[in-house]
């Protein structure tokens, strides 16, 4: 399965290209000074789970006119570079007029102002274009070199609160999401855009101190316009409330209309896994693990934050991929709820060292753990970078249909606490090791799968690597037999 990072398929959105059953879809990528190509396959991965999209990407959105664009019903514009030209911009002008429809993700929100901002990682070149006039009405917002200056503060988590829960878009959904995202603000709107949500702006963390607008829409001639100011990264997307509004948003902008069915998942359906970070860098290859699935939705939360409500009310399996040790007395109560429930766990790489003072965790669920300090006879255990790893399969299960032995270049833990009625499922012959890689937990309540590999990028792209945890994630939720 191709990886995140890989470049999206260049493609001509030319007549008949699109399944005729579906909503065509054409996703614009290519320069960005967000890093569209960890996005872009998010935001595809995002549509064709809804199964209502035909989706294609395209990366020169210069070569569009208006006969390729003729068989597509919505331009998703993950884009922030360049001019395209007058035949293009007055294709793409006359294709959202003419009643069809356009969704704006984040970056995308100030492409085409009176300084392009034609470098990567925010770099401005000094570069100066003439503005789109056009596209300003398009999506509803300028931005402004101030003052107050267009911008936003420092990157956190915030509360999402829907400003109009009769559209369409929002209709059916709570009444709040939680987004870790940026915030835009001081956007100058223009007349006629319609506010779907908000966010309190904090002025602690330079915020204006009042609620700017997140989501809203803006009609252009007989077409539809739905933008979303969400979306820095593949992180950012993964989050729940990204997924189910820019899904939602793109078939409403390009029918008018949108089918609650299509872009949920629950009982009977595919399985719902919640992701939690937190606590430990890794890198942004980790979430490629969970895209390209229809029969898996992965939702991203951060510890404690995920552990915050009841998480067996909406998730099928919990994926620790975080690095903590205190958690409150009600995180922990809904913790230990979910897994005594009977839901799965599968506990990744540094969330073996999760809750070292945690007994019943690290002994009955886990079945072991990374020990940060010596306890009693056992001492601290140890890592070592950048190790070639033997990484042969143990007898079978379920969790290894698939996988092969494997050679891999990743982090290798020593002197771990692993519990003698552990069910070893991969093991390594390297030194810098205890041996095991892989095992079931003893634990009888609950399916838990416990991977100790899985450090960087060279590990989460491996086709093998990447086969286990999609094994184990289904396996836990008892979906692999």
């Amino acid at each position: 399965m191709p990886g995140v990072r890989e470049l999206a398929l260049l493609v001509t959105a030319s007549a008949g290209a699109f399944g005729a059953d579906r909503l065509g879809a054409l996703i614009i990528s290519g320069r960005n000074n967000h890093d569209w190509r960890e996005t872009t396959p998010f935001l595809r991965q995002a549509l064709d789970a809804t199964g209502r999209f035909d989706v294609r990407v395209t990366e020169e959105a210069a070569g569009l006119n208006a006969s390729a664009l003729g068989a597509c019903q919505v331009l998703v514009l993950n884009y922030n570079g360049k001019r395209w030209g007058a035949t293009a911009e007055n294709a793409v002008e006359q294709f959202v007029r003419s009643g069809k429809g356009m969704v704006v993700v984040h970056g995308a929100s100030y492409a085409f102002g009176e300084m392009e901002v034609l470098g990567d990682n925010h770099k401005r070149t000094g570069v100066f274009e003439p503005p789109w006039p056009e596209y300003a009405r398009m999506t509803g917002v300028k931005w402004s070199e101030g003052p107050p200056r267009s911008g936003h503060g420092k990157r956190h988590i915030f509360e999402v609160k829907w400003a109009d829960r009769a559209h369409p878009v929002a209709a059916g959904l709570p009444e709040t999401f939680l987004a870790s995202d940026e915030l835009y603000h001081h956007l100058i709107f223009e007349p006629g855009v319609h506010v779907l949500a908000t966010a309190f702006d904090d002025p602690r963390i330079n915020g204006t101190g009042k609620d700017e607008p997140v989501l809203w829409t803006v009609n252009y001639g007989k077409g539809r316009v739905f933008h979303t100011t969400l979306g820095h990264d593949a992180a950012a997307m993964l989050g729940e409330g990204f997924m189910a509004s820019f899904a939602r948003g793109a078939e409403w902008a390009a029918s008018g209309i949108v089918t609650p069915a299509a872009v949920s998942t629950g009982p009977g359906g595919g399985v719902r896994a919640l992701v939690v970070t937190g606590g430990h860098d890794h890198e942004a290859s980790f979430y490629s693990l969970f895209e390209g699935y229809k029969d898996l939705r992965a939702t991203v939360s951060p510890h404690p934050i995920a552990f915050r409500g009841d998480p067996g009310q909406r998730y099928d399996v919990l994926v620790l991929y975080d690095m903590a040790q205190e958690i409150g007395e009600a995180q922990k109560k809904n913790l230990r709820a979910f897994v005594e429930s009977g839901k799965g766990l599968v506990v990744l790489h540094h969330a073996l060292a999760d809750y070292n003072g945690w007994a019943w965790w690290h002994r009955e669920v886990v079945g072991g753990r990374y020990l940060l300090e010596p306890d009693g006879e056992r001492p601290k255990s140890a890592f070592k970078h950048d190790e070639w790893i033997r990484a042969t399969p143990v007898g079978e299960h379920p969790v290894l249909k698939g996988v092969s032995p494997m050679l891999l270049f990743d982090e290798t833990y020593k002197h771990m606490e692993i519990s003698p009625q552990a069910k070893v499922l991969l093991k390594t012959d390297n030194p810098t090791s205890d041996g095991p890689l892989a095992w079931i937990s003893p634990y009888a309540k609950s399916r838990v799968v416990v991977i100790q590999l899985g450090h960087g990028r060279e590990a989460h792209m491996h086709p093998g690597y990447r086969q286990l945890v999609r094994n184990a994630v289904m396996w836990a939720a008892g979906r692999l037999r």
